[in-house]
């Protein structure tokens, strides 16, 4: 029963991973206000954190496994060899996937990743559903062919595409009117509770998984830099890497060894505290070299009052600078009214970012104090649920 007293409909929330990563922690912190109105499941196609926690939360949990078919990496969707070496594994994924969503019987179905959303264009047939975006649909994240089929996808198999910013919105090509909704990832009100008064004299740090879209070795370039006129900075790198980032994160450990920072440079190490992590940087980076979709830990870094200098692409400027009030301070960085904006992939910019809030600490308080008043109106669960849920019911019909 929904919270009015009629029948619940049945939503199917569909991933093709395990793993705990941005787009599943968004999905997971709607659970408790979608679960109000509809009577929701999981599915997933490995096991892990993700489905572990989901059930934590008393989410019923079903795993369907995936094998190769959901491990095969962005660039590899668009080789045509990789494909075609899976296409046994795919063609078994898909019949078990049909069986499945025909057991299920949901009047809604969520695809809340690109694969997903792949499989149930396939499967779905005839029934609802709706594509959560967290990832740009653009060549500089996944092969041509793949943002080509993936547009096309857009346009004619979801009732709604669900896009985590405008910025993602934009790579989804053109879609028919009403088709898109933007829901910009929002935090539970308890996450703005208790924000710290300054920016204290931790490691400046950046988190996120390790990989060459998070930008880890572009950070250990720009400390080396900042570190030869600064005997005191510190820094601290949270994040462990997925299989598919083995090879990066192994360089990542090489570029530390080399760098003559050992001593200086915490981690990389996995931490299942996020917000306490942000919370004793003294600034978060976001180093990414190419354009965010959106930057969830941008505004979790907001909500606990640390300030962040962030790469200037993307969905980031839609939290950083949603106004376009930046100035610039000097080539490549400029400062706006919630943070500090970088150009991509720029490891001397980057450093000069490290050094200006080294520099400032009262104006880079005071800039984490305003990020924090607009962070709290802004990106709450409330509002985000406010635009899924009407997106849900409008795909409902």
């Amino acid at each position: 029963m929904s919270a009015n007293g009629g029948v619940a409909p049945r939503v199917l929330l569909v991933s093709h991973t395990g793993d705990l990563g941005g787009a599943e922690r968004a999905l997971l912190r709607l659970v408790p206000a979608a679960a109000e109105e509809f009577e929701l499941s999981l599915l997933t196609m490995a096991e892990g954190s993700f489905p572990e926690e989901a059930r934590a939360m008393g989410l019923r949990v079903s795993v369907l496994e995936g094998g190769q078919v959901v491990r095969l990496t962005r660039h590899e969707t668009g080789s045509f060899g990789s494909l075609a070496s899976s296409s046994a594994g795919v063609l078994r994924l898909t019949r078990a996937l049909r069986s499945r969503i025909r057991a299920e019987d949901a009047d809604l179905i969520v695809a809340n990743s690109l694969k997903a959303a792949v499989l149930l264009s396939i499967v779905a047939g005839r029934r609802r559903w709706v594509w959560h975006l967290h990832d740009r649909l653009a060549s500089d994240y996944l092969p041509a062919p793949a943002v080509v089929a993936m547009r096309l996808l857009a346009r004619i198999g979801p009732r709604r595409v669900v896009a985590n910013s405008r910025a993602t919105a934009a790579t989804a090509g053109r879609l028919p009117r009403g088709r898109v909704v933007i829901a910009y990832p929002g935090l539970d009100e308890a996450a703005f509770a208790d924000p710290k008064p300054a920016p204290g004299d931790g490691p400046i740090g950046i988190l996120g998984r390790l990989g060459a879209t998070k930008g880890q070795r572009l950070f250990v370039r720009a400390a080396k830099e900042i570190a030869e006129s600064d005997a005191h900075v510190r820094f601290r790198i949270v994040g462990a890497a997925l299989f598919e980032d083995a090879e990066y994160a192994a360089a990542l450990h090489a570029d530390i060894a080399s760098s003559g920072l050992s001593d200086r440079i915490e981690g990389p190490e996995w931490s299942d505290a996020p917000s306490a992590e942000l919370r004793a940087m003294s600034a978060l980076i976001h180093a990414s070299p190419v354009p965010e979709p959106f930057g969830q830990v941008v505004v979790e870094a907001m909500a606990v009052g640390t300030p962040v200098a962030a790469t200037d692409a993307g969905g980031i400027r839609e939290i950083v600078d949603p106004d376009h009030e930046a100035r610039e301070l000097s080539d490549g960085l400029s400062l706006a009214p919630y943070g500090l904006l970088v150009r991509p992939d720029d490891a001397h910019a980057l450093a000069r970012a490290m050094a200006w809030l080294r520099r400032h600490p009262d104006e880079a308080a005071a800039m984490a104090a305003r990020a924090h008043e607009m962070a709290r109106m802004r990106f709450t669960i409330a509002d985000t649920w406010r635009a899924v849920a009407g997106a849900w019911r409008e795909a409902l019909g």
